[in-house]
This record gives structure tokens, sequence and C-alpha cells, in this order.
């Protein structure tokens, strides 16, 4: 409900929102919840429910779909964009998570213990560089094709600058315009 005001506009706008509830999302259970793929699988949930809605709803022009996400769907956003470029005209991200290894190490351990569990990730960013590394949209700023905008702000309690930073760093490395 935070962010219904934003809904409510682009609604008035014309936009048709949806807004999935992708593996690993709160409130459904303990299953539902260790399902989680962070930076894996729920990026392709989130590209189901938009080929759905292109597949299913007429109104839904395919050439004009984009993608907007804050924090954590902010890293879907972007991952989004970069790694399935022809599904969306442009994304927005806001505070994206950009760098899950660096990002773990900078919070606190007890977030941090969420990504070694069989369930989750399965290791350590020291276990398995590799892996956090292909769940990170840093490691996909080459691949930039479309419309994105990014904002960040040094104050958020979550996502720090710094992380946010390093996605603008790799884009402008890779001469993108964004």
């Amino acid at each position: 409900t935070y962010w219904m005001h934003l809904i409510r506009e682009l609604v008035a706008q014309g936009y048709i929102v949806t807004m999935p509830e992708y593996r690993g999302s709160i409130g459904y259970g303990q299953g539902y919840y260790e399902a989680i793929d962070y930076g894996g699988l729920e990026n392709e949930d989130v590209l189901a429910v938009r080929n759905y809605m292109v597949d299913n709803y007429s109104v839904v022009d395919s050439a004009r779909v984009g993608i907007i996400g804050w924090s954590h769907g902010g890293m879907i956003s972007l991952m989004n964009i970069l790694r399935y470029p022809d599904s969306y005209a442009c994304a927005f991200a806001g505070v994206p998570v950009s760098d899950v290894a660096y990002r773990l190490s900078y919070l606190t351990p007890d977030y941090a213990d969420n990504f070694p569990p069989s369930y989750h990730v399965g290791a350590t960013p020291a276990e398995a560089p590799e892996e956090y590394a292909r769940r990170s949209p840093v490691n996909y700023a080459q691949l930039l094709r479309k419309p994105l905008k990014i904002a960040t702000c040094v104050n958020d309690n979550d996502v720090s600058w710094t992380e946010v930073n390093r996605m603008i760093e790799a884009l402008k490395r890779e001469k993108k315009d964004f």
C-alpha cells in the first residue's frame, strides 16, 4: 500500500499495472517464502507475468511495456531490462539492489545468513562468487539497449548509495546512455 498513490497515478494516465508476487514473497507461508530465488528465477516470474498479460489481453501493446521497481524491485527491473530487452520498452529502477555480494558485505550478518541455506543460494559469496555475480545486475551493464532511469539517494536505510553507484559506474564504463 505504500506505493498505491503511484499506481493510482499510472492507472489514471491510462497505464495497465501488474504487481506480481514472485517466488519468495512474504505472506504466503513458509514454503512459498523458502522458494525465494533472490536475483534468479524471480526475474523470470516477473517476465512470465508480462508475457501472460501480452498474450491474454489484446489491450496490452507488447511494444510499450515498461518495468518499474524500487529496492529489490529495482533489482528485478534492472535484471529484466538488461537480460530481456526485447520484452520491455523502458525501465525505472529506484534505489536498486545492484551487487548482491557487495550488499552482503555491508548489511548485518542476520541478513547475510538468509543466503547460504540450501533452499536459497546454498553458499556464501566466498564459496560461490560466480553464483552471486550471476544474480547481480552490475554484471550485465554491457547489455543495456533500452531507456533506463535510475534514481537513488545517499540516505536510504536499506540499499547503500555506494551499491547503486557501482551500477552507475558499470553503465558509464560501458558508455551506456541512461
